[in-house]
C-alpha cells in the first residue's frame, strides 16, 4: 500500500483527501493542518498580522466578500453547491465555507486530518530502489510542541498561496505619514468612512474592495497599470488613476504627472508563493513568483513523487485543482507514465520560453486564464478522466466579459444549465437573458464610452497593436 502525505486542509488538500480514499491502493490519506480547522482561506479571521498563537495569519478573506464565480462553475466535478444555498449564483464566502465541511463531512475527511500540527521541514527520502523518492514530514503539534516524523512515499503540497502578500514598491512611501496595509489585512471598509483611500491594483481584489470602499469613504483612488481605464461604470466617487510613481507625506504622485492626497493606501497587488517547510534537499525555488521545476505547473521535475496541487491563477479553482489530484495519483498507482527528468525539464523550458516571446514578465507563468481548460483537458487525456464538461469555458468567458465591461453589477446575475447540462441558462432579477445580444451590446456601448472618454490613448493603443502585428509579419525589429 502506497502512503500519501497533504499538507494543508484547504480545498485543494480536502479535494486530495477524498481522491485518495477513493484509489484502491492508496492508504487512508494523513492531512497536516497549522489551524484548529479545515478550509483553508475561505475560514475568516478577525484576526490580522499574528494570531494568537503567534502564526502568521494564513486567510485574506473579508466580511464583505462574495464569489467571483458562479457556483454552478466553482463546485467540484463530483459535487455541486446544494440549491438552497444558491438563489444568488455569486455567494458569500460563508456559503463556500459551508460547501467545504460538507464536502468532508460527506466524503468523512475529518478523521484524516490532524488539527493544529505544522508542518517544520520536509525532506526526501532516496530509496535504495530505483524510482522516485520518499518524504520524511516533520510536524510540530502547536498545543504540545511535541515533534512527530512520518514518512510518506508521495506528498501533496496544498497550502494555498493567498496568504504571503506582495507589496509593489513606491518610490517615498517611508515618507507617507497615511495608514498603509495590504488586501491580506482588509476585513471590513469601516475605518475608511469618510477619508480618501488610494487602492494600488485592479485585479479581482482591488476591484471589489475598491467598489466597496466606495459606500463608505469620502474617495476612492483606483490606481492600476492597464493602458486605458477599466470599461466599466463605477460610482462616482470611484477614480480611476494611472500607476502610482512616488508617495509624499500625505498623499501620492501618479505617472501621468497628476497628484491626490489620501489618508490610506490598501495594496491589492497579489500574493507570494512560499514553502517554508521545504529544505533545500528538495531543490525548489522560487523567483519572482515563478516556480521550478514543476512539469505541468504540478509535479517536481527530479522528484515526481512530489506535487503541488493549486499553483495555476486566475482559473476556476475547485474544477482544476480536481483534474491535478486525480492526475497526480495516476501518476502514484503507475496509470499515468511521466516523462524522464530531461523531458520534463525540456517541456518546462519550453514553456518559459513561449511566456517570455509572448512578452509576458517570469512573475505571470502561473496565470493560466482561458489556456486553463486545454490544460485540463490534457490531464484528463492522459489520466483516462472524463472530459472537463463544455460549458466551463464558455461560463468562464461571459463572466470575464461581464466582470470587465460592467463589474459593479456583474454579481447580479444568475446562471444554471439546462437540464441535460448542453446550455447555460442567464437570468437577472428574474427575468431571462439573451446573452449573445446583451453582451454585444453592452461591449459596444462601453467601448463607445471608452473611446469618447479617451480617445487619443485608445487611438494609440490600437495603433500600437496593429503596428506590432505588422512588425511579427514581415519581422521588422
Amino acid at each position: 500500500m502506497v502512503r500519501v502525505g497533504i499538507i494543508g486542509a484547504g480545498p485543494s488538500g480536502l479535494c486530495a483527501a477524498r481522491h485518495i480514499l477513493n484509489t484502491p491502493g492508496l492508504e487512508p490519506p494523513v492531512v497536516w493542518e497549522r489551524t484548529g480547522q479545515l478550509g483553508g482561506t475561505w475560514r475568516l479571521s478577525e484576526q490580522v498580522g499574528r494570531d494568537s498563537r503567534g502564526l502568521p495569519v494564513h486567510s485574506s478573506m473579508y466580511h464583505g466578500l462574495r464569489t467571483d464565480l458562479p457556483t454552478v462553475l466553482m463546485a467540484f466535478p463530483d459535487f455541486p453547491f446544494p440549491e438552497e444555498d444558491t438563489e444568488e449564483s455569486f455567494v458569500h464566502h460563508t456559503v463556500v465555507l459551508k460547501y467545504l465541511e460538507d464536502y468532508a463531512r460527506h466524503y468523512q475527511l475529518l478523521p484524516h486530518i490532524k488539527f493544529g500540527q505544522e508542518v517544520e521541514s520536509v525532506c526526501p527520502v532516496v530509496k535504495e530502489e530505483e524510482g522516485p523518492p520518499a518524504w520524511r514530514v516533520t510536524s510540530r503539534d502547536l498545543q504540545s510542541g511535541t515533534l512527530t516524523t512520518t514518512t510518506c512515499d508521495a506528498l501533496l503540497v496544498c497550502n494555498g498561496h493567498f496568504s504571503e502578500p506582495n507589496f509593489t514598491e513606491i518610490e517615498g512611501l517611508d515618507e507617507y505619514e497615511g495608514e498603509k496595509l495590504h488586501s491580506h489585512d482588509y476585513r471590513h471598509p469601516h475605518p475608511f468612512t469618510g477619508v480618501s483611500v488610494l487602492v494600488v491594483g485592479a485585479g479581482a481584489s482591488g476591484l471589489d474592495i475598491a467598489l466597496e470602499l466606495s459606500s463608505v469613504a469620502l474617495q476612492v483612488l483606483l490606481s492600476h497599470n492597464y493602458p486605458v481605464q477599466f470599461p466599466s461604470d463605477f460610482p462616482p466617487n470611484l477614480h480611476q488613476m494611472s500607476r502610482v510613481s512616488r508617495a509624499t507625506r500625505h498623499g501620492f504622485t501618479f505617472s501621468d504627472g497628476t497628484h491626490a492626497e489620501a489618508q490610506a493606501v490598501i495594496f491589492c497587488t497579489g500574493y507570494k508563493y512560499s514553502f517554508p517547510f521545504l529544505s533545500q534537499e528538495c531543490e525548489v525555488s522560487v523567483k519572482d513568483n515563478h516556480i521550478r521545476p514543476l512539469y505541468k505547473h504540478l509535479i517536481h521535475a527530479k522528484f515526481p513523487s512530489l506535487g503541488f496541487i493549486g499553483i495555476p491563477q486566475r482559473i476556476v479553482v475547485f474544477p482544476l485543482v480536481d483534474y491535478q489530484v486525480r492526475y497526480f495519483l495516476a501518476t502514484v498507482m503507475g496509470k499515468v507514465c511521466v516523462p524522464n527528468y530531461d523531458n520534463m525539464m525540456a517541456s518546462i523550458e519550453e514553456e518559459e520560453r513561449e511566456i517570455k516571446a509572448a512578452g509576458e514578465p517570469d512573475k505571470h507563468y502561473h496565470i493560466f486564464g482561458p489556456k486553463q481548460f486545454q490544460y485540463m483537458e490534457g490531464l484528463a487525456q492522459e489520466a483516462g478522466l472524463k472530459k472537463p464538461p463544455g460549458f466551463y469555458e464558455k461560463l468562464f468567458t461571459i463572466v470575464i466579459v461581464r466582470l470587465f465591461f460592467s463589474f459593479p453589477i456583474f454579481k447580479t446575475y444568475n446562471y444554471s444549465l439546462t437540464p441535460d447540462g448542453s446550455s447555460i441558462m442567464e437570468a437577472r432579477r428574474g427575468v431571462s437573458i439573451n446573452t449573445t445580444r446583451d453582451l454585444t451590446l453592452l461591449v459596444v456601448r462601453q467601448l463607445v464610452c471608452l473611446l469618447w472618454r479617451d480617445f487619443r490613448r485608445v487611438v494609440w493603443l490600437l495603433g500600437s497593436i496593429v503596428m506590432k502585428k505588422i512588425g511579427n509579419i514581415f519581422k521588422f525589429g
